[in-house]
């Protein structure tokens, strides 16, 4: 037991910074165009008659900021949040950078190519893998960018790179910064946020951060609220790096419940999760 806790405290170190990958929860938080606003009233507070504060958050939808999407989000009698086990929080993580192209065309989609381009430079995606779709759209202030006749335009995936993903990599999750699965501006009928949770994976809307990535050998751990019945609700995530590593880098890393981290040692790292699989 101790080498496990040696293992964790060796996590903690100064040799690993952590990045966290999600929105903070307020009034301005990132959300679908179709939800109104948090709103938040305090309900306590200090005074010579009240000894702690307390605020209440008003959310118009378990869907809101950075978020999971169980399956059942989308299909009906498909498993709820409540039903994810401990083992579907945590991810190896590849992180797909389209960001020039989204910058470009701001109703871009990742492709197949696009995705076969990647494993060109850094290999095969691995199987079990969170995909990641970097398109530094977290970064705009206002990320539902409509037009003149109040349409959105954000970018998202195409339909058959999903299928690629499911079936040819066999991967294990999908995430993105925007807030759906599909571009609105080309495609209205949620058909690749239907698939990927038809498939029984959950998905993560409303990443951020995902620039201070490297492209491949990061862990995610993706957690949230254990609400009985619930299909989607904002979640926790940071990203763990060591701290010489600079997102043009591959390296072995770790990661975090939306958070990923990175050792110095790459190699140490990889040595000892190998020892930890086979001793725990």
């Amino acid at each position: 037991m101790m080498k496990l806790w040696e293992f964790v405290n060796e996590l903690k170190s100064p040799a690993y910074c952590w990045v966290d990958l999600t929105h903070e929860l307020s009034p301005a938080t990132p959300h679908w165009y179709g939800f109104g606003d948090l709103t938040t009233e305090v309900i306590y507070d200090f005074s010579p008659d009240c000894i702690f504060h307390s605020d209440k958050y008003v959310i118009p939808a378990g869907q809101f900021g950075t978020h999971v999407d169980a399956p059942g989000h989308f299909v009906q009698g498909a498993r709820t949040l409540d039903q994810m086990t401990l083992k579907e929080m945590v991810y190896p993580l590849v992180v797909i950078d389209k960001s020039a192209a989204c910058a470009a065309d701001a109703d871009y989609e990742l492709t197949i190519a696009d995705l076969q381009e990647w494993e060109q430079e850094h290999g095969p995606i691995p199987e079990g893998a969170f995909v990641a779709f970097r398109s530094d759209w977290s970064k705009r202030p206002d990320m539902n960018n409509y037009d003149e006749n109040n349409r959105p335009h954000y970018p998202g995936w195409k339909l058959d790179a999903l299928h690629w993903l499911v079936e040819e990599r066999h991967i294990g999750a999908i995430g993105h910064e925007t807030a759906d699965t599909d571009a609105p501006g080309a495609n209205v009928n949620f058909a690749g946020e239907i698939y990927i949770l038809e498939t029984d994976r959950l998905q993560v809307e409303l990443m951020t951060n995902l620039d201070a990535l490297p492209p491949t050998g990061a862990v995610i751990f993706v957690t949230f609220p254990k609400v009985k019945n619930r299909r989607r609700l904002p979640s926790a995530g940071l990203c763990r790096l060591p701290k010489r590593i600079t997102p043009s880098e591959e390296e072995m890393v770790s990661a975090i419940s939306f958070f990923a981290l990175l050792p110095h040692a790459p190699t140490a790292l990889h040595k000892n999760l190998n020892y930890f699989s086979k001793k725990y």
